[in-house]
């Protein structure tokens, strides 16, 4: 019971946290801590109390780990399907790529780590092959971690429910189909004509800010076609304010900021983009210094997965210094033992 001490002082840690600013990956962190001491004891406990319950733990285990392999299968399948219908690019195989290496991983670390007779292997080999194995369980166990924590708490935070009618709501683009909306930004459009649509008679609609610019293989501005969109569907124009520089979502939470100034809407900003997309979107608005939530759009089932993993990839790319030093202390407490263990008793 010794690990519900650490799983209260997680859980106050993500409550606090979170309502300090809802928009930080570390909430995940707390929250995902939190659950797995919960856990933890919870099957401590349990298999503590007999050997019918310590039967009962040995179940579950072996259920969770074919549950692993049907979520690699999954994404395997999940992949071929992102390939046909999305075409070949490193994005779209990165569900395929993540069902591999689920299955490979496990086998290829405990191959290194248990298959080796060190003894018997000349030299430092078979330590080596050893401290490398132990890597490789680090680094996998290192993303699975922050991969539940990224997804668990995207889940959560696309939970939010905005509570006041914003003077700002910013359309984050995507990608055009022959220079026309496609149903993923539709989508999003059709999420931020919701909000607007649901403002009362007597208040002051909006301002609806349609952000993308154009790309080297698109005809026209994101911007301009989402405008046009907007208002095909009854938008005012005077409302709507297409922003047709930006690059990235970054530029478009900037450049957006600076359109809503230029229009002289000062008050809260909520920020549309697809579901899969919402938490990075907010960590990089609070990163600018921008006290704008983030709500999210449906996104086609299919696309979900590779789209999550995509989106995780480019936080750790963020955090990339921060990733870099866990792996480095891993790295050096995996030498100094493995020298450690090659040194004359």
């Amino acid at each position: 019971m010794l690990l519900l001490l650490p799983a209260v002082v997680f859980a106050v840690l993500y409550v606090v946290s979170r309502r300090r600013d809802a928009r930080r990956l570390r909430n995940g962190v707390f929250l995902v801590a939190a659950l797995g001491c919960l856990l933890v004891a919870g099957v401590l406990e349990v298999a503590a109390t007999g050997p019918a319950q310590q039967s009962a733990v040995l179940l579950g285990v072996v259920v969770a780990g074919l549950l692993v392999v049907v979520l690699a299968l999954f994404l395997l399948g999940n992949g071929v399907t992102m390939l046909r219908s999305e075409g070949r690019s490193l994005g779209n195989l990165l569900s395929l790529l993540a069902g591999v290496a689920i299955l490979l991983v496990p086998v290829a670390a405990a191959a290194l780590v248990f298959g080796p007779d060190v003894a018997e292997l000349p030299g430092p080999v078979g330590v080596v092959l050893v401290a490398l194995g132990v890597l490789l369980v680090f680094v996998a166990g290192y993303a699975a971690a922050t991969f539940a924590a990224f997804g668990l708490y995207s889940l959560v935070y696309s939970r939010y429910r905005h509570t006041r009618t914003p003077a700002t709501v910013v359309v984050l683009g995507s990608g055009l189909v022959r220079g026309e909306v496609p149903p993923l930004l539709r989508s999003r459009l059709d999420k931020a004509l919701s909000v607007y649509r649901s403002v009362p008679g007597t208040a002051a609609r909006p301002l609806l800010v349609p952000s993308g610019g154009q790309g080297s293989d698109e005809p026209r501005a994101e911007g301009d076609a989402m405008a046009e969109y907007l208002l095909a569907q009854g938008a005012d124009p005077a409302d709507v304010r297409p922003e047709t520089a930006s690059t990235s979502t970054r530029e478009n939470l900037l450049y957006s900021r600076e359109v809503q100034r230029d229009a002289g809407r000062d008050g809260s900003t909520l920020v549309v983009t697809n579901d899969y997309h919402v938490l990075r979107a907010a960590l990089l608005a609070r990163s600018i210094g921008s006290d704008a939530q983030v709500v999210g759009s449906p996104t086609a089932a299919y696309y979900v997965p590779s789209a999550f993993l995509r989106e995780y990839v480019a936080i750790m790319v963020e955090h990339r210094r921060l990733n870099a030093a866990a792996v480095a202390v891993a790295v050096a407490l995996v030498g100094l033992t493995a020298v450690w263990s090659l040194l004359p008793v």
